[in-house]
C-alpha cells in the first residue's frame, strides 16, 4: 500500500493568547513582571515577552537564564537564581495569572467570524497553549461565554514536553482523529509555537499583528501610522525566521485566505514538509 498525501486540511491547531483572545497577549507577560517584583526583582515587559509562547515555569527559567535578570537576582539575594528559586517564582506567578486572567479575556475583534468560517469549511479547532491545567480551565470558561469553544485543549503541563516540542500540537491530531498531519495548520503568535507546529509536520502560520511580538492593545494596533506598521511587519518576520512559519499574517481573520491557499497546495501534491 502506498503512502498518499492528504488533498484537503482536516484541522487547524489555535493558540490561545495573542491568537484567538486577548489581543497583544498581556495577561500572561504583565503578571510576569508583577511576579518578579514581588521577589524584589526588575523585569521588564519587553524582557518578559521574550520566551513568550514556552511552558511558564520554562518561561521563568529562561528569564532568570538571562545575565541582566541573574545579575538583578544576585543583587537581592546574593546567589544566581536556582530551579527552586525559579519554582517560588512559578509559585507566585500561578496564583497572580488565575486571578487576573479576565482582566485579559477578550476575544480578538474577528476572531469568532474566521472561526466560524473555518467550521464552515469542514475543519475541527483544536487548540493548546503555554498556560498550565489550572489557568487554562479559566481561560476556557471565560472563551466559552465570549462565544468561544475549542474542539480540544491541550495544557502545557498535560504533556511531557511543552513548545518548541510538538507534543501538545500532536495530542489534539490524536484527540480530533486527525489523518494525517499535514492536514493540520499550526497557528500561533510566537516562534516556540510555529517551531511546535514545525516539529509536529504541520502547515505553519505565524501571527504578526495580534499578538506578543508587536506587543500592542488593538486600539493601537488601528492607530498605528501605515509606515510605521509596515516596519513592525519587517521586524516581527524577520524575528520569526528561524522558525520558518510557512505563512504570516496580521491577525486571525486572515486565516481563512490562508486555509484556501493551503486547500489548493495539498490538492496539488504540496506538504508541509516540503515547504
Amino acid at each position: 500500500m502506498n503512502y498518499q498525501p492528504p488533498s484537503k486540511l482536516q484541522a487547524v491547531v489555535l493558540d490561545w493568547a495573542g491568537t484567538v483572545v486577548d489581543f497583544g497577549s498581556f495577561a500572561p507577560t504583565q503578571i510576569f513582571v508583577e511576579a518578579f517584583a514581588e521577589f524584589g526583582v526588575a523585569v521588564s515587559l519587553e524582557e518578559a515577552r521574550g520566551p513568550m509562547g514556552m511552558g511558564k515555569w520554562d518561561h521563568i527559567r529562561t528569564l532568570c537564564n538571562q545575565p541582566q535578570i541573574a545579575e538583578r537576582y544576585r543583587a537581592v539575594f546574593n546567589r544566581q537564581p536556582s530551579d527552586e528559586d525559579v519554582t517560588a517564582l512559578y509559585e507566585r506567578f500561578m496564583p497572580l495569572q488565575i486571578e487576573k486572567i479576565a482582566l485579559h479575556s477578550a476575544v480578538i475583534p474577528g476572531a469568532l467570524e474566521a472561526i466560524e468560517t473555518l467550521r464552515g469549511k469542514g475543519l475541527k479547532i483544536g487548540s493548546c497553549s503555554g498556560y498550565p491545567a489550572v489557568v487554562m480551565a479559566k481561560v476556557v470558561e471565560l472563551a466559552r461565554q465570549n462565544g468561544y469553544v475549542a474542539d480540544h485543549v491541550v495544557a502545557t503541563d498535560e504533556v511531557p514536553n511543552g513548545r518548541p516540542h510538538p507534543a501538545q500540537a500532536l495530542a489534539n491530531v490524536i484527540a480530533l482523529g486527525i489523518s494525517d498531519v499535514a492536514a493540520c495548520v499550526k497557528v500561533d503568535d510566537t516562534w516556540p509555537g510555529i517551531l511546535e507546529g514545525r516539529s509536529a509536520g504541520m502547515w505553519t502560520v505565524a501571527l504578526t499583528c495580534s499578538g506578543n511580538a508587536l506587543g500592542l492593545t488593538y486600539a493601537q494596533f488601528k492607530a498605528l501610522p501605515a509606515e510605521e506598521l509596515a516596519q513592525e511587519r519587517e521586524r516581527i518576520t524577520q524575528m520569526f525566521e528561524g522558525s520558518r512559519p510557512h505563512y504570516l499574517i496580521d491577525t486571525i481573520v486572515d486565516l481563512p485566505a490562508v486555509i484556501d491557499d493551503i486547500n489548493a497546495r495539498l490538492a496539488r501534491g504540496e506538504t508541509p514538509q516540503g515547504s
